[in-house]
């Protein structure tokens, strides 16, 4: 059996003595972060602004640690030992994707440790899009249901989940309905697409928060679904919706399909407090090992 205790939300924003020290307890030289969010400055200040208004939201403010300058989120996700990371993002109406992905593109192309990410929206240049991105050498796509309120299983999507899973490229996709539920969140529209699509490798953002348990189904049933921690196990997740104790053990049997995810820099509290959450879900030093690293670098062939 697993055991849970609590980790300290103590914030440092420079903490990465405090990452270090994580990475020497489990025996890594690096993490491999599979959700973080670089974008364009003026779309990341939107974003930022969502979250200073999450209050009335959400019903909790929502502090943006990380609220600097790209260079230094670049400088602080090195220091903290990160040798790859992603730069996911998002459109929220018809017209952005194409735009989008092309920053994405040029972004990947000056910061080689940077996962080539790319992204879709619900209409009808959607497969062009997706195709364009992937011969630019994407290497991940997000697909976010609750900002972009649409439905996976739309007829304008099928050719882009059918590509993406011929090719083998992983989605990691916000399809929990946590924090705020969607149209479209919710295991039910996945678990439609698996059906049609059973070799995409979907990777469920934030472990699929808060329906834990019928995302875990699904990545049991699909071998190509997995999981991404995103923003699990912190105190300020568990505070609204906590990972039941008792799917703790399957977690640790899909060891070999979770991955790391962090939202940094869009994040209430430090980096270090998002891993050592994790260490303190008691699920060992083999799990935390594949985690935060080696399971991202076989994916990714790092």
């Amino acid at each position: 059996m697993t055991s849970r205790a609590e980790p300290s939300a103590t914030i440092d924003h420079d903490d990465s003595a405090a990452v270090a020290a994580f990475r020497e307890r489990i025996g890594i030289e690096s993490i491999i972060d599979v959700h973080t969010h670089f974008m364009p400055r003026r779309v990341l200040a939107k974003v930022w602004a969502y979250f200073d208004l999450a209050g009335p939201v959400m019903g909790r403010a929502w502090p943006i640690t990380y609220r600097h300058e790209e260079e230094r989120l670049l400088r602080l996700l090195r220091g903290f030992g990160v040798r790859a990371f992603t730069s996911m993002l998002y459109p929220h109406k018809p017209g952005m994707a194409r735009w989008l992905n092309d920053w994405a593109a040029d972004f990947a192309a000056r910061t080689p440790d940077c996962l080539h990410t790319a992204t879709f929206f619900d209409e009808p240049g959607a497969i062009d899009d997706v195709t364009r991105a992937v011969d630019q050498g994407a290497r991940v796509f997000k697909c976010h249901l609750q900002v972009g309120g649409f439905d996976p299983n739309s007829p304008l999507l099928d050719k882009v989940w059918g590509l993406l899973a011929d090719a083998g490229i992983p989605v990691v996709t916000h399809c929990g309905s946590g924090p705020i539920p969607g149209a479209h969140t919710g295991p039910e529209p996945m678990a439609a697409l698996l059906e049609r699509h059973p070799r995409l490798p979907l990777v469920v953002a934030h472990l699929g928060m808060p329906e834990y348990e019928d995302f875990l189904g699904l990545a049991e049933r699909y071998e190509r679904v997995m999981l991404d921690t995103t923003m699990a196990f912190t105190r300020f997740t568990e505070a609204m919706l906590p990972f039941p104790d008792r799917a703790l053990p399957r977690l640790g049997d899909l060891g070999d399909r979770v991955l790391l995810g962090t939202d940094f820099p869009n994040i209430p509290y430090s980096y270090a407090h998002a891993l050592a959450a994790l260490e303190c879900t008691g699920l060992g030093e083999e799990w935390l090992r594949a985690v935060c690293h080696d399971n991202a670098a076989r994916l990714f062939g790092l």
